[in-house]
């Protein structure tokens, strides 16, 4: 499971996202602030203090010059209410107007009446309470002038422009060069700005969670749900494993482990059913011994029951036989948990394939000389030895044998050949008998199978049940495979494949 794509990945899509929106809601308050500027600024057309003062003097004596008794204070705080820049007018009748939304300084408004009273009466004395301070030297700087305002503060620097009314002088206009103050931008723009943060920071928000929290979560909240049907007993279900994310790469691992959680819940459901098919197989296969036992004996324990010698030795001949019956299948039961189980390591040697094929005939020699069946061993030229545990495979080869004669008639033939395909060495032990029931070809390795269940046409008895089991067992220790399958012609075939070279211990 490779790592998402660097542009997919959540982290750089939630720090990306982070930074658009960042930038973008930066440049649309910047666009309102400069647009709120702007605006602001557009309402009077003069840009400078000196334009503004030219503005001023202009208006007031085109209003003079119609209506000399005009309310100059309203018209001008009316007029130019929104202007932030303070400004005085000062009359030669002695009315004074100063701007109200920026109170221009105190020594402004000294300073313009001080300027109009030197212009109108050059040498003359001010009026009592009027201070000469400001009136710089010479008039060559064009009505600028650096004055203080009496109480020690910052000094001021203004634009003054007269008023004229048909060509007279009547007052003269002050204008503050200095900007409006701080706190009159933070009064006029504040708002504004505060109410287009806060539907910016909804918006952005809103945007975010839409592009970038939203698929996640919905993700996630898949998973959850997932994660509570597997755990509500449904191993079926499964994440969606949409996009390229940490996300996908967890709900990717999640449904790994969900399948894995899944085959070992069929495997523990499988094993749980085996298990107790195999106690009732079990208990059958050992009941029927015990209950032959226990009613021979009870009978032979009865004191009122007259028994000749002959019948009382035929019945404990019985006993022993079902004793020894019993003793067998247990011993395959052991046997056969022991291979499954893993226990008891193979001693894989050098195993001679002719010598196992002596030993097979030596063993059933006699069997088949009294039932007048041909058992036949042949070997290719190229197999000559096979590592394996000698003692397992024989015992493999021996109850296949053993099974191919007890379901082969007066007559009949057992081959066993040995070849090798490939890699492969191949033990294949065919009979003449009636073969295996279509049906019963799949279970043949199940335990317990009886061989009569799936014979038919002959009368010997069949086995415990478990050999063809340990058959399977000691192949499958050995890193081989066994099958089973019906001749055309009549009989069955089982084949062994193990490794020539090297297997599974």
């Amino acid at each position: 499971m490779s790592d998402p794509v660097w542009y997919r990945s959540l982290y750089w899509r939630i720090a990306l996202g982070f930074i658009a929106l960042l930038a973008a809601l930066l440049a649309a308050q910047g666009l309102v602030f400069l647009w709120m500027t702007g605006r602001m600024v557009d309402l009077f057309p003069n840009r400078s203090p000196a334009q503004f003062a030219n503005t001023l003097a202009a208006d007031v004596g085109a209003l003079l010059s119609g209506q000399p008794g005009a309310d100059i204070d309203s018209y001008l705080n009316g007029r130019y209410a929104s202007v932030p820049r303070g400004f005085v007018i000062a009359l030669d009748d002695g009315r004074l107007t100063v701007s109200r939304r920026v109170p221009p300084p105190p020594s402004l408004v000294r300073a313009t009446r001080g300027r109009l009273f030197d212009t109108l009466h050059p040498g003359g004395v001010p009026p009592i309470g009027e201070e000469r301070r400001g009136r710089g030297a010479g008039g060559g700087d064009r009505g600028r002038r650096f004055f203080g305002d009496g109480f020690g503060q910052s000094s001021w620097t203004a634009e003054y422009t007269p008023v004229f009314v048909r060509g007279r002088q009547v007052g003269l206009v002050g204008v503050a060069r200095e900007p409006p103050p701080l706190s009159l931008a933070l009064r006029a723009l504040g708002p504004t700005l505060a109410v287009v943060a806060l539907v910016l920071l909804v918006a952005g928000t809103a945007v975010a969670a839409l592009v970038i929290a939203r698929p996640t979560h919905r993700r996630l909240r898949g998973l959850q749900h997932v994660a509570r049907a597997i755990g509500a007993g449904d191993t079926t279900a499964r994440a969606p494993e949409s996009g390229g994310d940490e996300v996908t790469l967890f709900a990717r691992a999640f449904n790994e482990m969900a399948g894995q959680l899944e085959q070992r819940t069929h495997a523990l459901e499988d094993a749980d059913r085996t298990r107790r098919q195999l106690l009732a197989d079990v208990s059958h296969e050992l009941m029927t011994p015990l209950a032959a036992i226990r009613g021979y004996v009870e009978t032979l324990g009865m004191a009122d029951l007259p028994l000749d010698e002959a019948t009382r030795a035929r019945y404990l001949q019985i006993v022993n036989e079902e004793t020894e019956r019993l003793e067998h299948i247990i011993g395959d039961l052991l046997d056969l948990a022991r291979l499954e189980g893993g226990g008891g390591a193979l001693r894989i040697e050098s195993v001679a394939v002719a010598h196992l094929l002596d030993r097979i005939r030596d063993r059933h020699d006699p069997v088949v000389r009294d039932q007048g069946i041909a058992l036949r061993t042949t070997q290719d030229a190229t197999v000559e030895t096979i590592p394996a545990d000698p003692n397992r495979l024989e015992q493999a080869l021996q109850n296949l044998v053993a099974n191919a004669i007890r379901h082969t008639p007066e007559g009949g033939t057992v081959d066993v050949h040995v070849s090798r395909k490939d890699d492969l060495v191949v033990f294949t032990i065919e009979d003449t008998g009636s073969g295996i029931a279509p049906e019963h070809l799949p279970h043949v390795f199940d335990r317990f199978y009886k061989a009569d269940e799936s014979r038919t046409g002959t009368a010997v008895p069949s086995g415990s049940g478990l050999g063809l089991s340990i058959v399977q067992a000691i192949v499958a220790r050995h890193g081989g495979t066994v099958s089973a399958e019906n001749v055309p012609g009549g009989g069955a075939r089982f084949t062994i494949a193990l490794p020539a070279d090297s297997m599974r211990h």
